[in-house]
């Protein structure tokens, strides 16, 4: 029994949910808006929205832990340079997840997940 466990596995292994979801956020941090599904936007919305936290402090250290998670310098880059200015005095909710309906050849549930300006 999975009592009181948190998040979903998605259908993958450990290592794949985790390079998977790192892409995700490189994706949304390039482009301010990618379409999924809604489990996978519902994971990936509190690393994307840890990410930004990291990068508003803007030390090394933070880009050092954003780049060991994310794995692309471009998107570090873009993250600390281009989005964090953005939500510097926001304190927090940086993303929204907006419900489009069912994907064509699977029926599953489909969803932009943004970057709220």
């Amino acid at each position: 029994m999975r009592h009181a466990r948190q998040g979903r596995k998605l259908g993958v292994d450990a290592s794949h949910r985790k390079a998977m979801l790192g892409n995700l956020v490189c994706s949304l941090i390039e482009h301010g808006r990618i379409k999924t599904t809604v489990s996978k936007a519902k994971e990936a919305r509190p690393l994307a929205e840890k990410m930004i936290t990291l990068a508003k402090k803007g030390d090394l250290a933070s880009r050092r832990q954003a780049l060991a998670r994310l794995r692309s310098k471009d998107a570090v880059h873009v993250l600390f340079t281009d989005v964090a200015p953005k939500f510097a005095d926001r304190p927090g909710g940086y993303t929204r997840i907006t419900r489009i309906g069912p994907r064509n050849g699977d029926a599953a549930e489909m969803a932009f997940l943004e970057l709220v300006e």
